[in-house]
This record gives structure tokens, C-alpha cells and sequence, in this order.
């Protein structure tokens, strides 16, 4: 077999994947289709450009879940962090960067490495042998996008996507909510409390409707359309559709009895559904939205029991592209149905350039150790890396699998730490110290 490893894609992903595999003493072909072929989002033909911010978001390793994953690329010699660090611009606790000059050394440093070669052009069909990642992104073009659904059997891989916000479990007030399914629905106790439950009075149902109608929407870029994925109608859009619309959907009362008031009916109650294997994270179900961030924590904190929530992820509006990764991909990033290609980057249910640099790093080393016939373990579940990885690939519910960013609640509680606000500064001090040390262990393993 060929031990070339083909790339598709030169985003984050697959640039910092080509990166650590030449390292590693492995030939690498990048495939990239820009320039010849543009997207509505890219300005240039670059190699890792960025489309969105110029933030990689915060730089604090000790108190910051973003932070730990940048120290951990830094550790593994990553070149996204290498560059984001050479063309750094001021900002505060945050590591923000000069978009051009950053992926134009980026793009420089890969075409002058000695393993790494680029060709440009689209490629639209599944590769049938050799060594393959696939990484491109929320914008993978349309021929590639049809054969990737062909073969996951995915009715639909690019959409408009209206995601609902995930609130931290142990910032939701439980003398408001209570655990409960609807009609206590489930044959074991863990399934017929596997809601926190929020309840409204007539009152604050309407109040909370104002809010929403008249919160700040998300516009669309030039050249998108509102085509939204099945069920992830946003809220604001059922509302505009009468006042009673929610209260009837999926803010419906029916089937729950407040364990704090059992006497009070509700006018209408708001669920969370359990997120992660660890129940640290909870989806406010059925609240996709494109309010824009600073609306949804004014709108959502109008919720009994959310007053005080934290948010691990804000609803969002975008067009993505990505796998149900915890039923196709196993936990070297392979496809199982086909297993000389591996998925990385945001294509796989990451979201974010740390996040999908972090996974182009991964399926990097995973293909050239593989290539060098060797099998390198995954990365420990007790780093950013690691917990990431093991949630896209069977972590998250796959029911509700949507895409993530890395937080603390992913990672598995420290034994005989508090909970809480008041012990959080100790908590994620412990957090990554344990990481550190696992993933410096990982790394040493590997030398």
C-alpha cells in the first residue's frame, strides 16, 4: 500500500495534520480546492485561513478549558499555535492573531517542509485505497459532500443549523427545577428523571415571549438561505407564529409534576435534556435559535431555574457540515466502514479553530503512526484532547449529537472537589493539572 498521506482540505485541520505527520518522518500530499475553486466564505487561496474571527479564544491554561487545549497543541509541537504565537496581536487574555500573516506563514511553513507537498483542485469522490484524511470543514463542497452522505447514509450533511444553547448542569437551580421525565416515561429511575425541568407561570410565559420577539436576530451572509435542517426549527421562528405556539410545542406542561410544589400547575415548563455521558452538560431542548449571544443570556436567565445558568455553548445559526461521528468514526478518527480514511476537524462535530486544529493534530499522528506500523493509544480521556475526542466518538448522546466546543464539562469530575461557583477556581486548577500530566505522559510515550 501507499505510504503517502493524502489530505483533503488545508483548513486548520488539515494543515496542522499534514504538519504532524511530516514530522514524524511521513511523505504528505494537501489537497486543497481553493483558489480554483472559491467559497462564499474564503478571501484567499491560503492555507489555513481564517473566515470567522481572528481569535483563538482564551490563552489562560489553568482556569480556561480553550487555554488547556492550546498548552496541549503547544506540548505536541503544533504549528497552528507555533504561528498564532509569531503574529500575535494584543488582546487581553485572549490569543487573537493577524489573519493574514498568520495563514500565509502557515501556508509558507508547510510548502518549505521537505514531506509536504500541495496540489490544488477539488476532489469529489471517496477515495477507494491508500491513507486518507478527510478534512474540510463546514464548507466541504457539494460532489464531496454527496459522496460522503452516500456512504454514512446521512440524508443530509450541509445545512442551515439552529443550534440549542448548553447550560453547565451544576449552575441550574434545583430548588426551582426538578428531575423528571414527561409521564415518567422509562423502566428505570435514570431514564424517567432524565429532564431538569423548568416551570413557568402565565405571567413569565408572556413576559418571556416579548423578550424573544423582540431580542436581536442573527442576519444571514450574502449568498446563504434559510433552508433549516429538520427539527432544528429556531424558537423565535415558532413564536412569530403565535403566542401559544411554544406553550403547545416544546414548552408543552403536560405529564410533569412540580416535586416542589406538586399543588401548582405550570402554564408552561421548560426542559433540559442530559448532554454528555457524565450528565455535567444539558441541552435546553428544543431551543435552537439565531438570537444573537448577548440576547440569548438575557432571554434564556428569564427561565425559572436559569437565572444564574452558565452556558458551555450559545445557540447559533450557521451553515455546517459534519458527521454523526459517535455511530461512524471510531476512536483513532477512522471511518468503520471504511477504515483507510479518517475524518478530522470540524467535519467530525468539533466546532472552533483550536478545537478543529486539536483534531487535525490527532488524526495526524493516528495516520502516520499507522502508516509506520504502529498503533499510537488515543489520547488520554483526562486531557482537552482526549475528552474531546472521546466525546464526538461516543461520549455525546447520539441522539442529540450537535457540534461542541471544548469546556470543562466534558471532562470527568476530580474526586473531593466542590461543586459549584464557589469551588470552581480549584476545580479547573485541578483540571488541568491532571490533564497536563496525562497528556505530557502521552506525549513522552511517544518518543
Amino acid at each position: 500500500m501507499d505510504k503517502t498521506l493524502h489530505i483533503i482540505g488545508g483548513g486548520m485541520a488539515g494543515s496542522e495534520a499534514a504538519w504532524q505527520a511530516a514530522n514524524m518522518g511521513v511523505q504528505v500530499i494537501i489537497h486543497e480546492m481553493r483558489p480554483k475553486v472559491e467559497t462564499f466564505a474564503h478571501r484567499t487561496g491560503n492555507l489555513a485561513e481564517m473566515v470567522c474571527s481572528n481569535s483563538f479564544r482564551s490563552d489562560d491554561d489553568e482556569q480556561n478549558a480553550v487555554g488547556l487545549l492550546h498548552w496541549e497543541m503547544r506540548a505536541a509541537n503544533g504549528l497552528i499555535m507555533q504561528m498564532a504565537g509569531r503574529h500575535r496581536l494584543p488582546a487581553g487574555g485572549a490569543l487573537a492573531v493577524d489573519r493574514d500573516q498568520f495563514s500565509e506563514s502557515v501556508t509558507n511553513a508547510l510548502h518549505d517542509h521537505p514531506n509536504v507537498t500541495v496540489e490544488y483542485g477539488e476532489i469529489t469522490e471517496l477515495p477507494e485505497h491508500g491513507h486518507w484524511i478527510i478534512a474540510t470543514g463546514p464548507l466541504t463542497s457539494q460532489g464531496l459532500g454527496a459522496a460522503i452522505s452516500a456512504e454514512t447514509g446521512a440524508d443530509a450533511l450541509a445545512f442551515f443549523d439552529a443550534i440549542a444553547p448548553i447550560v453547565y448542569a451544576e449552575s441550574v437551580d434545583m430548588n426551582v427545577a426538578w428531575l423528571q421525565s414527561r409521564y415518567d416515561k422509562g423502566e428505570t429511575e435514570e431514564e424517567q428523571k432524565a429532564y431538569l425541568n423548568c416551570p413557568m407561570t402565565k405571567p413569565q410565559y408572556e413576559a418571556f415571549i416579548d423578550a424573544l420577539l423582540a431580542a436581536d436576530k442573527t442576519e444571514f451572509h450574502e449568498g446563504e438561505t434559510a433552508g433549516y435542517f429538520d427539527g432544528c426549527l429556531p424558537i423565535e421562528v415558532m413564536a412569530e407564529r403565535g403566542r401559544e405556539t411554544l406553550r403547545h410545542g416544546p414548552m408543552k406542561p403536560v405529564g410533569l409534576t412540580n416535586t416542589h410544589a406538586p399543588e401548582n400547575k405550570a402554564y408552561a415548563v421548560v426542559q433540559l435534556r442530559r448532554d454528555n455521558a457524565l450528565g455535567t452538560l444539558y441541552n435546553i431542548v428544543g431551543f435552537q435559535t439565531k438570537m444573537k449571544y448577548g440576547a440569548q443570556t438575557d432571554v434564556f436567565r428569564m427561565i425559572p431555574g436559569l437565572q444564574n445558568a452558565s452556558f458551555a455553548r450559545l445557540g447559533g445559526i450557521h451553515r455546517n457540515t459534519f458527521l454523526h461521528s459517535p455511530t461512524l468514526l471510531d476512536d483513532q478518527m477512522r471511518l468503520k466502514s471504511r477504515p483507510h480514511i479518517r475524518f478530522a476537524g470540524q467535519i467530525t462535530g468539533v466546532e472552533g479553530y483550536v478545537e478543529s486544529s486539536a483534531m487535525g493534530l490527532l488524526a495526524g499522528r493516528f495516520a502516520a503512526a499507522e502508516i509506520l506500523g504502529k498503533t499510537l493509544p488515543t489520547a488520554p480521556q483526562d486531557s482537552a484532547m482526549g475528552a474531546l475526542i472521546h466525546h464526538i466518538t461516543g461520549g455525546a448522546e447520539a441522539k442529540t449529537f450537535q457540534p461542541m466546543n471544548v469546556n470543562f464539562g466534558l471532562f470527568r469530575p476530580v474526586d473531593g472537589l466542590k461543586g459549584g461557583r464557589r469551588g470552581r477556581k480549584d476545580r479547573y486548577k485541578a483540571y488541568t493539572d491532571r490533564a497536563k500530566e496525562a497528556f505530557s505522559e502521552w506525549l513522552a510515550d511517544q518518543s
